[in-house]
């Protein structure tokens, strides 16, 4: 995927993406931190162009945003990118527990699992302060490890599923090859700093993707507080401030719901979230904003000032368009052997929308058929006959099966009569019958030269 500039989504492939213009927007930080610092070298946004914004504008290394009903990428920058996930991670050890445990498993911890072996690991390591010998349910586990990011939560759900945390690596690793995640690779359950644990923009795309269709996923991570023990003094508290309408200050957007938080030195500010308005759904993924300063303070979240400010500029910029439907006719083609028939009326199999800028209509995309020049029948209704490829500004965005609109029998009089048109009209049947024909010419030649010589040999004995 194109680096260095965002691609429209669907015909420029350079999305013209969101109001992310220094102090354009109202998105302000928190005071008592330093924004954080854009590439020196960015060209100034131009708020009357906003196609012409570039990829640097942005506080992420890596980030893409995709409408999630049609899958297209509406923006993307270095998606394909190598980088670290950091407690990303969690997205898939939830999804795994979620799959392979009911709500009400009684899970006990071990000291692997305990908030004292994670702060052994990392001293700022993030729990949600298991004890070694603790007893509670896998529904704590996993609210905890998705609200709180509880490192020590991750671990314990591993070994619960899994037995131990090597066996439930392995586990996660095959699940991303299943998910076509080919630029991922786990080393443990929890996103702490490893080197080898690595992954993309658009691999997490994928993973999210799929977490956000199983069963009580969205539930979790869009909660923003969660009692373990209803006695409790203070809940465990979402750190994802996009969807916290208490704590999350300038962050807070509205209409986001979930997913995950990730921050480590290395790793960066990471978000995965979602956004939901007027019925139209996007999921984005933002990575690597730092966080620090170029002085080395410490910065505030980049990740999610991009995350809201690229759904701002696509929910006030872009609208769902439905270009065709299921019976919208497309074109025609001839058919061959029906009865009082001679063409048969072509629509797509599936409806298809797509994204669109706010004040285009659909006649602005072009719908281009790729169908033979016939058919023969007999034809069956929802038969495919060919494609269509939709354009837009002139540029593929996307194909189409096109199908048959009703049935067509074959006329059997008809095609017999188009087998022998066909064969007295070949070239072989004319050649046979021109050989024929002179054949038969002389034939009748000899026939009457033999004729002529046997009436002279009689004229001869008659004068003897």
């Amino acid at each position: 995927m194109q680096k260095g500039r965002l691609r429209l989504m669907l015909t420029f492939r350079r999305l013209i993406c969101l109001l992310l213009a220094l102090g354009l927007l109202t998105i302000s930080a928190v005071a008592e931190m330093p924004n954080p610092t854009l590439d020196p070298n960015a060209n100034p946004y131009d708020e009357t162009h906003p196609e012409l914004l570039e990829a640097d504008q942005l506080y992420c290394t890596s980030a893409i945003l995709i409408e999630q009903s049609t899958g297209e990428v509406i923006f993307e920058k270095n998606a394909d990118l190598t980088m670290y996930p950091a407690s990303t991670t969690k997205i898939m050890t939830v999804l795994l527990g979620i799959l392979n445990s009911n709500p009400d498993d009684k899970v006990t911890v071990s000291y692997n699992g305990s908030a004292a072996a994670m702060r052994a690991i990392d001293s700022e390591a993030t729990v949600i302060s298991l004890q070694e010998g603790e007893e509670l349910t896998m529904q704590d586990l996993l609210f905890g490890t998705l609200i709180r990011s509880g490192n020590d939560g991750a671990v314990a759900i591993a070994e619960a599923v899994a037995g131990n945390e090597s066996t439930f690596v392995a586990l996660m690793n095959q699940t991303a090859h299943d998910l076509g995640m080919n630029s991922t690779h786990f080393m443990n359950p929890h996103g702490l700093h490893d080197p080898n644990q690595y992954t993309t923009a658009y691999d997490m795309y994928k993973i999210a993707q799929y977490a956000i269709s199983l069963p009580h996923f969205m539930e979790i991570c869009n909660t923003t507080t969660y009692y373990i023990d209803p006695d409790d003094d203070e809940p465990l508290v979402t750190s994802n401030h996009l969807i916290d309408p208490n704590r999350g200050g300038e962050y807070y957007y509205e209409y986001a719901k979930g997913i995950k938080t990730g921050t480590t030195d290395e790793a960066g500010y990471c978000l995965i979230s979602t956004a939901v308005k007027d019925g139209v759904a996007y999921l984005c993924v933002a990575m690597h904003a730092p966080c620090y300063d170029k002085d080395g303070n410490s910065a505030d979240n980049g990740a999610m000032l991009d995350s809201k400010q690229l759904y701002e500029w696509a929910f006030g910029n872009l609208a769902l368009k439905k270009v065709v439907g299921e019976q919208t006719p497309v074109c025609e083609t001839k058919v061959n052997y029906a009865f009082n028939k001679d063409t048969l009326l072509l629509v797509p199999e599936y409806s298809y929308s797509t994204m669109v800028p706010v004040g285009d209509d659909k006649e602005s995309v072009e719908i281009v058929p790729n169908v033979p020049e016939s058919v023969d029948t007999p034809v069956t209704k929802g038969q495919k006959i060919g494609t269509a490829d939709i354009k837009y500004g002139g540029q593929k965005i996307a194909s189409v099966n096109l199908v048959a609109s009703e049935s067509v029998d074959r006329s059997e009089f008809v095609y017999g009569a188009a087998v022998i048109k066909n064969v007295i009209t070949s070239p072989w049947f004319i050649g046979a019958a021109v050989l024929v024909l002179v054949l038969f010419i002389i034939y009748l030649i000899a026939v009457s030269m033999m004729g002529k010589k046997k009436k002279g040999n009689v004229k001869k004995f008659r004068d003897l």
